[in-house]
């Protein structure tokens, strides 16, 4: 099953409407907020959608 980016992106945006002060450029932090608001259980769907939030608040992705 191919992981489609418009869902990442969706995702990840709404996470930032609700909960923008909770998010930073931390990568690492961003997975453990990932987890704990939504309930997505694949680590792939979760890094991505972490990641994509990371770039978005100006941190990089290493």
């Amino acid at each position: 099953m191919a992981i489609k980016p418009a869902y990442i992106k969706n995702t990840a945006n709404v996470l930032l409407e609700r909960y923008s002060d909770a998010f930073n450029a931390d990568f690492e932090r961003n997975k453990e907020l990932v987890t704990e608001f939504t309930n997505i259980e694949s680590k792939e769907v979760r890094n991505r959608i972490a990641g994509y939030i990371t770039r978005k608040k100006g941190g990089t992705v290493e």
